[in-house]
């Protein structure tokens, strides 16, 4: 799609280029979307492939394509890229940020965000250090893990919401900045959902251990070794009431009390009550809400790291525009890969508008010190657009006839909806007038 591509990104630098809008930070992100039809292997084969993938909105039974989109720190979509319904996003982000580079130029420091799975070594060697970025690091990675665990003094952020610990880190071979972050209401939500699982947990380790004490074993020594292995492998949980009973078997498999001088066979079983190792549990709890972020400039403080990662919500809010069935913008029912190709472009052009006039209400009422009724009834100076949609819908056009020269005319704009005209520019003015 280097066509299109190509002209959304002409008519975009043309819109932004005489805005003080500015991209310093760039937030990449994927998603994608379903197509109804067969889409056979070799039909229309193109630069992406409709094809069976991970699908975000459980529709396995689908085909569908991966629609990789840029948005600068206030959700405005700057670039967009489409991929083959089976495109690991560990390929698409890189690619995404490196075909940015070669067709969005800009003279400022411009920082790419992007989440964990952008975070791979070929990926930070591919970019190189001069290509500046922000991202979370997976937990996977061990050095993070232990970071995340380690017992570490916090210093409080500007958002008195967070503390953080600062990290220098080589991963892939560059010199770069972590920084562990404890978020207080990610620390609340994740220990509400720690009581849920303790409760699943428990009721599992009891089942494990029953099944524990009902084995049989050779001698107490082996009998010792499984208990300490499941004690090992169940750290949350302390056996109780430990004990190794005797159990004297016959040699034979026959009925009635064994002889006196028949052979028997000894064997060792397990005993035991668990509770609760509230000890382990409370060093659990004490590492929640933490994450890690990463970036290869080192000298950008702590608090702008933050605030530059937490903006990656715009891009994802410009996604839930596009599936926002109510805007009936993402429903393909094209056979051909290039319209299909076609159609994204004009889904993110469409976002693209969407956003430039959300913004610019917001920053005209934030100026004026003017104020609209929000969604939930109430004054704020940051409506969503959709809601203002949904106000100017009362709003209807009639025709009358004076001397034979017909006159249109609307009604039903109240003076809200007429302040909303006035903020956004003589142009939204004329076409009601």
């Amino acid at each position: 799609m280097k066509m299109g591509l190509s002209f959304s990104t002409q008519i975009v630098s043309e819109c932004l280029i005489p805005t003080p809008y500015g991209s310093h930070c760039v937030h990449v992100d994927t998603t994608n979307f379903s197509v109804t039809g067969k889409y056979e292997p070799d039909f229309d084969a193109g630069e992406m492939k409709i094809t069976y993938g991970h699908p975000k909105d459980g529709r396995w039974d689908l085909k569908r394509f991966v629609l990789g989109m840029v948005s600068e720190q206030h959700g405005i979509p700057i670039f967009l890229q489409t991929f083959s319904g089976n495109e690991s996003d560990k390929n698409t982000l890189r690619i995404i940020i490196e075909d940015l580079k070669d067709n969005l130029q800009s003279k400022e420091k411009v920082y790419h965000v992007a989440d964990s799975a952008f975070y791979t070594k070929p990926n930070l060697e591919s970019l190189g250090p001069q290509t500046f970025w922000i991202s979370r690091v997976p937990v996977s990675i061990d050095e993070a893990k232990l970071l995340v665990k380690s017992d570490c003094s916090f210093s409080p952020c500007a958002d008195d919401r967070y503390e953080y610990t600062e990290h220098r880190s080589d991963y892939a071979g560059i010199p770069q900045q972590w920084v562990c972050y404890h978020s207080k209401m990610m620390h609340k939500r994740q220990e509400k959902t720690f009581e849920k699982k303790i409760v699943k947990r428990t009721d599992s380790a009891k089942k494990s251990l029953k099944s524990l004490c009902g084995e049989d074993f050779a001698c107490e020594p082996d009998a010792r070794s499984a208990a300490e292995k499941w004690q090992k492998g169940h750290p949350g949980y302390l056996l109780q009431d430990l004990e190794f009973n005797t159990i004297n078997r016959k040699a034979e498999k026959k009925r009635g009390r064994p002889r006196a001088d028949e052979p028997m066979v000894v064997s060792y079983r397990i005993s035991a009550e668990i509770t609760v190792n509230e000890t382990f549990i409370q060093k659990e709890k004490a590492k929640f809400g933490r994450f890690v972020l990463a970036t290869n400039d080192l000298g950008l403080s702590p608090d702008e790291l933050l605030t530059n990662y937490k903006n990656q919500g715009t891009v994802e809010r410009g996604f839930r525009f596009l599936k926002d069935k109510s805007f009936r913008v993402a429903e393909i029912f094209l056979k051909k890969t290039s319209r299909i190709q076609a159609l994204a472009m004009i889904m993110v052009l469409c976002l693209f508008i969407y956003s430039m006039t959300e913004y610019q209400l917001r920053k005209e009422l934030e100026k004026s010190g003017k104020t609209v009724t929000g969604q939930t009834k109430k004054q704020t100076k940051r409506p969503t657009l959709k809601w203002i949609f949904f106000g100017f819908r009362k709003a209807r056009e009639y025709t009358l006839s004076e001397g034979g020269v017909k006159i249109k005319r609307v009604t039903k704009l109240d003076p809200e909806l007429w302040l909303i005209l006035s903020l956004l520019g003589e142009g939204c003015e004329k076409y009601y007038t």
